[in-house]
């Protein structure tokens, strides 16, 4: 069962002279900082004061059966495995909001399923439905206009988590550095709740690469649609980071708001090859949502969220409440744990409380992304420099192949997958003891651990855990992943028949370039 107790910049210059016998490294930041303040750049309040509603509207009517499950404590939840799946329930609760849609993604693409969805919440918000969108602000990428013009409409509201006073170029780079302590602890959480009565929690955020939709790169991911009581924790710690004082309005930002937005009145529903239209419109969103009813659920659910502002924004030393509740439930576990993670660091602390595990016979699993196969070679190097350290303190490791059937599986169209478009692991999820799930935005890496923000779902469900647990040791199997040795401490990949002593299907440049990361102290913010 779960635990029912859950755990809740001064810059001073230096002179010249002194700055002379300072290290260079020390030098650069320094300069960095002066240049700042020398740029002009555009300043922030170091906080915002909201003073907003916390109501929230609350709509469900339902059948007899549906009311006494939910009395009981229970939630329904459905697994989104594929990226139509992810995209089609996303839709069909915009398409059947009856009051109210709150969105908190750290990414949002303007992509074909990235403006699709823009344009559907202002539908939504044109019949009257209240929108509120939450981003952080590491992909607003100079769109302010865009979402400065969304926010002009009277029934949605746009905040941006944590900015950048600098919106530009290289000075908002070097005001990062200039405040690196608090810029760089970023909102990594991923919710989608509408009518408080249904929420999408898991490890998407809003892209065609997360949808199955690219040319380019397509990621094998996970979400979790949930109804029922955990909802009202779901929308509970949305309004927390809604109302921080980080949260900042995007009209401060500097947007300019536009007469109109094309991109948005010419945005198409994204159609998928050998796959079903999504639904559009209220009567075939109802008819969707309704049958998707059938097939969900009932089990007791836990939401687990960071707080958006920790009080120790200096102290990056400590594992926060996602980190301190996912490693209670490995510790309590008693046979197995399953993991798959896009990026996977561990630092000394983590991998003595696996040493532990392991040494009580605890088997841990755990699928990644290969060099071949990671979307971001500087996160890959930070999993290379500890892979040995995770082998020899008894986890089992897998790398997810580029090439892997699993991408037709979920895609259905071979022009989304390799060789034509890259395919790499993207979800977060872990199953602990066969009957326990975890879904959600927390990466096993230091980054989630110490810095970011994250959300997690937690599922008591014997019938969910066997079939994601299934899932995930078919992604495990050498068809689709190269198994990890280690013989006579050197690494050793091996499928079948065949192995390697170095990154399958890698040149020497890119291991070159991986060990040169390594050599950077900088394997915490990876």
């Amino acid at each position: 069962m779960l635990r029912q107790d859950w755990q809740q910049p001064i810059i001073t210059f230096t002179r010249y002279k002194d700055m002379q016998s300072m290290p260079v490294l020390d030098r650069c930041r320094l300069l960095a900082i002066a240049l700042v303040f020398l740029s002009g750049c555009a300043s922030l309040p170091p906080e915002i004061e909201h003073r907003d509603d916390p109501a929230v509207a609350k709509v469900w009517e339902s059948q007899q059966h549906w009311q006494a499950q939910h009395d009981l404590g229970l939630s329904q939840v459905v697994l989104q495995q594929s990226g139509w799946d992810a995209l089609a329930q996303r839709l069909a609760l915009i398409e059947t909001a009856q009051h109210s849609i709150d969105i908190q993604y750290y990414i949002w693409n303007s992509d074909a399923s990235g403006l699709y969805l823009f344009s559907r919440l202002v539908a939504a918000a044109d019949r009257g439905i209240q929108v509120r969108l939450l981003l952080d602000d590491i992909n607003v990428d100079e769109r302010e206009d865009l979402l400065a013009t969304l926010d002009q409409h009277p029934n949605i509201e746009v905040r941006i988590f944590n900015p950048i006073p600098s919106r530009q170029g290289v000075a908002k780079w070097l005001r990062v550095l200039g405040d690196f302590s608090r810029l760089n602890r970023r909102m990594h959480n991923k919710t989608f709740t509408v009518d408080g009565r249904a929420s999408i929690v898991g490890g998407r955020n809003i892209g065609d690469e997360y949808f199955d939709l690219s040319d380019q790169i397509n990621f094998r991911d996970l979400d979790v649609l949930v109804m029922g009581p955990v909802v009202d924790d779901i929308e509970a710690g949305y309004s927390q980071y809604w109302s921080s004082p980080w949260a900042y309005p995007i009209d401060l930002l500097g947007g300019t708001v536009r007469p109109e937005l094309p991109e948005l009145s010419l945005a198409k529903a994204p159609v998928y090859q050998n796959l079903a239209a999504l639904p559009q419109g209220q009567v075939a969103s109802e008819r969707f949502l309704a049958a998707l009813m059938d097939e969900m659920t009932w089990a007791k659910t836990e939401y687990v969220a960071d707080q958006p502002v920790p009080a120790d924004v200096n102290d990056s030393n400590q594992p926060k409440k996602t980190a301190r509740v996912l490693n209670d439930l490995a510790q309590g576990s008693q046979h197995s744990i399953l993991i798959e993670s896009a990026y996977l660091v561990l630092d000394d602390r983590q991998l003595e409380q696996l040493q532990r595990l392991t040494d009580r016979g605890i088997e841990v699993k755990a699928l990644t992304n290969s060099m071949a196969s990671n979307d971001l070679l500087p996160n890959h190097s930070g999993y290379a420099g500890r892979r040995k350290g995770m082998l020899t303190h008894g986890m089992d490791l897998f790398e997810l192949k580029p090439d892997t059937n699993l991408c037709t599986e979920s895609t259905r169209d071979e022009a989304k997958c390799a060789p034509q478009a890259a395919y790499g692991l993207h979800s977060k999820s872990a199953v602990f003891d066969h009957r326990i799930l975890a879904i959600g935005s927390f990466n096993l890496n230091l980054r989630s651990i110490y810095l970011n923000t994250e959300s997690v779902l937690l599922i008591d469900s014997e019938q969910l855990a066997t079939e994601l647990a299934a899932k995930m040791e078919e992604a495990m199997d050498e068809t689709h992943s190269w198994h990890l040795e280690l013989e006579q401490g050197q690494l050793r990949w091996t499928s079948g028949e065949s192995s390697w002593t170095s990154e399958p299907e890698m040149g020497r440049w890119s291991r070159a370039k991986s060990r040169m990361w390594q050599l950077l102290p900088v394997e915490k913010y990876l």
